[in-house]
Parts: C-alpha cells; sequence; structure tokens
C-alpha cells in the first residue's frame, strides 16, 4: 500500500492547480492567449531548453575550434554535451525528490515558483542552499551581460555608425522590458522561435562557409598554446551548461517528471546545428579565428548575413530573458515581492536587477573570452559540481536510496553505477575545467584587459585606415631656413 501511495504522489507532483481549468468555459481570446502565452509541456521544455542552450555561443565555437583544432573541438563538444545532459538528468531528480517530500507536508507552491537553491535547502540546508545561491546567481549575472554583449557585437556587422558601447547601452534598455515576462509559462511562443532563429543561423554560417571557400593561405594549426587549448575548452564547457535555469523551467511545466531525458533530446539536436557550424567555419577560416572572436566578423556582408544577425538580435533578447529571469525571481522574494497579484509593481520591482547588467557589460566587452572565463570559474561549479555532489549527499543514506522518488535507471548501474559517474564528474570538471581551464581563460582574460583596457570603446572593431591629408590647393612651396641651405657650388 505505501509504494503505491509513493506512485500516486510521483504522478501527480507538478500539476498545478492554476492550471486545472477542467469544467470552466473559455472564449477564443483567452484560448488563442493561452496557446501562445501559457506554456507548460514536454514540448515547451524541450523547446526552452534546446532554444536556451545555444545562443550567442554558436558565433564563438569556430573560435574556440581554432584553439582546440578540429578533432578535439569534435570530441569536447560531444563529451561535454553528454556530461552536462547527466548534471540535468541529477537536477530534475533532486527537484522531485524535494518537490514530492515538501507536498507530502501540504505544502502549496501556487503563487510560489521553486528555484535550485531552495532544493538545495530543503535536502541538504542552509550552507549547501548559500553556496548554491551565490553560484547560481553569479553564474545568471553573467550569463545575461554575455547576450548584453552579445547584442553589441552583433548589431555593429549592421549597423557601424556606432560603436559597440553604444549598442550596449541602447540594447540595455531594450533587453529591460523582459521585466513585463511573469515567469517561465510565458516564453513559449519566444522559446519556439527563438530555436527557429538559432537553426537558421546555424545553417547559415555552414552553408555561406562552404561556398565561400577556404581562404588564401589557410592554416588550421591549433592547438598550439595550452592557454588557447583550455580557453576553448572552457567554452565549450560554458556552451553545455546552460542548465541552471533547469528548475524554474521544471516548475514551468504541469508534470515536471517527464523531464528527466528532455535535455539529453534537446542537447542532440543542438549539437547538430553547433559541430556542422563551426566545424564548417573552421575549415574555411583556420587561424583567422583567433583574432575574430564572433564568426560574423570573417563572413562576407550579405543579405543573408544580415538576416542572420538580426534573428540572432532577436534570440539573444529572448536568452537575457531566460537567463534574467531566475535572478528577477531571487530578488523578488528577497523584497517580498514574489507573490504579488500585480504584473506592474512586480516588473517595477524588477528593475534594479537590470543595473549592474548592464554595467559590466560596459566593463567586459570582451565577446568570446568572457564565455571562457565564466565556463570556468562558474558554470563548473553551478552545473556540473555542486548538482554532483548534492545528488550524491541527498542519497548517501541506505534509507534516502530505499525511499527516493526516483530510482536510477538499469542501463547506469543503479546507485553503484550513478554515484561512480558523479565522482567522475566532479573530478574532471574540478580539475580540468576549473583548474586548468580557469589558469587558462583567466590569464585570457587578463590579455584582452591590458590590450583593450576596461570600458573598451568598440572591442575588436576594425582600425579605420588612415590616408595622408593632401595639401591645400595653391600652397606654396615650403621655402628653406638660411640654416639649412647650401649653396650648389659650395659643398
Amino acid at each position: 500500500m505505501e509504494s503505491s501511495d509513493k506512485v500516486v504522489e510521483t504522478v501527480i507532483v507538478g500539476n498545478y492547480v492554476e492550471m486545472e481549468t477542467e469544467g470552466k468555459s473559455k472564449d477564443v481570446k483567452s484560448k488563442i492567449s493561452n496557446f501562445f502565452w501559457h506554456g507548460g509541456s514536454a514540448y515547451d521544455a524541450w523547446f526552452s531548453c534546446a532554444s536556451n542552450q545555444v545562443a550567442q555561443v554558436l558565433l564563438t565555437l569556430p573560435y574556440s575550434f581554432s584553439q582546440l583544432g578540429m578533432i578535439s573541438g569534435i570530441s569536447f563538444q560531444l563529451f561535454y554535451g553528454l556530461m552536462g545532459s547527466w548534471t540535468a538528468y541529477l537536477i530534475s531528480i533532486l527537484y522531485i525528490e524535494y518537490r514530492t517530500r515538501k507536498e507530502r507536508e501540504k505544502v502549496d507552491f501556487r503563487n510560489h515558483v521553486i528555484q535550485w537553491f531552495e532544493v538545495l535547502d530543503g535536502l541538504l540546508g542552509k550552507h549547501w542552499r548559500n553556496v548554491g545561491l551565490a553560484f547560481n546567481c553569479t553564474f545568471l549575472l553573467f550569463g545575461s551581460v554575455i547576450q548584453l554583449i552579445a547584442c553589441a557585437s552583433n548589431i555593429y556587422y549592421i549597423n557601424d555608425n556606432l560603436d559597440k558601447r553604444t549598442w550596449t547601452y541602447i540594447f540595455g534598455a531594450c533587453c529591460a522590458t523582459t521585466v513585463f515576462i511573469p515567469s517561465f509559462h510565458n516564453y513559449r511562443i519566444w522559446s519556439f522561435l527563438g530555436l527557429l532563429m538559432t537553426t537558421f543561423t546555424a545553417w547559415y554560417l555552414t552553408v555561406a562557409s562552404l561556398l565561400h571557400g577556404q581562404v588564401e593561405g589557410v592554416k588550421h594549426s591549433g592547438p598550439t598554446k595550452l592557454v588557447l587549448y583550455f580557453t576553448g575548452a572552457t567554452n565549450i564547457l560554458y556552451t553545455f551548461g546552460g542548465h541552471a535555469v533547469t528548475v524554474e523551467v521544471m516548475h514551468a511545466m504541469w508534470k515536471p517528471q517527464k523531464f528527466k531525458a528532455i535535455y539529453l533530446w534537446a542537447t542532440l539536436y543542438v549539437l547538430t546545428l553547433t559541430l556542422p557550424s563551426a566545424a564548417a567555419v573552421y575549415w574555411a577560416f583556420g587561424d583567422l579565428l583567433l583574432d575574430h572572436s564572433n564568426a560574423f566578423s570573417l563572413l562576407p556582408r550579405t543579405p543573408f548575413r544580415d538576416m542572420a544577425v538580426i534573428l540572432m538580435l532577436i534570440h539573444q533578447f529572448i536568452t537575457f530573458g531566460f537567463a534574467c529571469t531566475p535572478l528577477y525571481f531571487v530578488w523578488e522574494k528577497a523584497i517580498g515581492m514574489h507573490e504579488c497579484k500585480s504584473l506592474c509593481k512586480r516588473a517595477a520591482a524588477r528593475l534594479p536587477v537590470v543595473i549592474p547588467i548592464w554595467f559590466l557589460a560596459i566593463v567586459f566587452p570582451f565577446f568570446g573570452p568572457i564565455n571562457s572565463t565564466v565556463g570556468s570559474l562558474l558554470v563548473s561549479f553551478t552545473v556540473y559540481i555542486i548538482p554532483a555532489l548534492a545528488h550524491m549527499f541527498t542519497f548517501k543514506s541506505a534509507a534516502a536510496r530505499e525511499n527516493a522518488v526516483e530510482q536510477p535507471p538499469r542501463f547506469v548501474g543503479r546507485w553503484a553505477g550513478t554515484f561512480t559517474i558523479n565522482i567522475f564528474v566532479v573530478v574532471w570538471v574540478f580539475i580540468i575545467g576549473f583548474g586548468f581551464g580557469g589558469w587558462a581563460s583567466m590569464l585570457n582574460f587578463i590579455h584582452q584587459i591590458d590590450t583593450f583596457g576596461l570600458f573598451t570603446k568598440c572591442y575588436q572593431c576594425p582600425i579605420p585606415k588612415q590616408f595622408p591629408t593632401p595639401p591645400p590647393p595653391y600652397a606654396a612651396a615650403p621655402r628653406p631656413s638660411p640654416a639649412n641651405f647650401t649653396h650648389p657650388h659650395h659643398p
């Protein structure tokens, strides 16, 4: 009887009371609104994960390939894609465990969005909560900063009348409008459109590079330096570490227990975009990418490139909202506004979150190198090390493993296999991702500061050609001074 109760509780976890509208009539307007605005299915979660995972990083992966070389670039994408899917699975298991325990205690989550730090708090205590909160918020903060930097970097290739810093000011104001999007329920149409946009951009990069062909004297010398090698590897670690919003996406689902394999399917689709595009651009341009972290900068301007730039700009606006929404939730909870019913009041309360993001994007406009730095120092802990450790500590006792809501699958070796994989993830990411990756990406980041300086006006912009000023018309020839004059007959 007890086991059957557990099954029932597992099945009902995640059914939102506010979404249960049986017996209530709906007019056409509300049906249309729900179709575009209220998403909570497994398909919505898949679109959210796939759309959020590959954003501006699509444009920096060829840069990483130039640092790693073709074989290492492909291998790291496959390896970190699989590892990222595993830790996203762990996060989903911990979320279901936490929510099921709380719902058994009759806790009501109708007006409350569960977040990762609350899962850690409920399962492991306040110290885990504090560490998780610090890493998660810092990562999402810089994730939002990177989207803002990418907006300015991309628009410059369409309109260079303004420098990149000015474009950052403009797009900071535009992205601030995401304060009006209540939660991940409301990203249904945006996630769908965002994935279409990145799909177009990825295949544009692939086809345009193949049609362009290899540049004259192209070289593929990577890897040449350890610093560049580990910098490129941590950018790929960052690419497949986009599941810092996993808990919020799961909470937006009507049945979160269906999430377990969604991130893996999203990753498999993302690989069909990232592998061909990065490989094709690197094949065409080779070592030139070492000084061009944005793939758009090397492709000739065409209507298709302009279209890709515009679509990526819109997508980066969406991804900014994805990264920033969990920060909005944390801030709302801190000031006691999270359960406020007024959308306008909540939007006004969220605005202070955007200001530090705006400022940091102006201070560190290093598109490309900042990805690797965030990947090594923040992503490594936020979405790889902490989830793996949290899973092991949550289920370290035999009683906890026996009473777990979700048992590990047989094909990974049940609990023994799960713990083995977790230990491998922790050791690998700590040594390779955080250790070597942190060393390399910080050296590269400091090099960018030394080369371009903080608050640089236009990062990696082409230097305008200086033409000699012609002499004014009818100008008299300069007369030699008496001191320098020599008579032709007197040497």
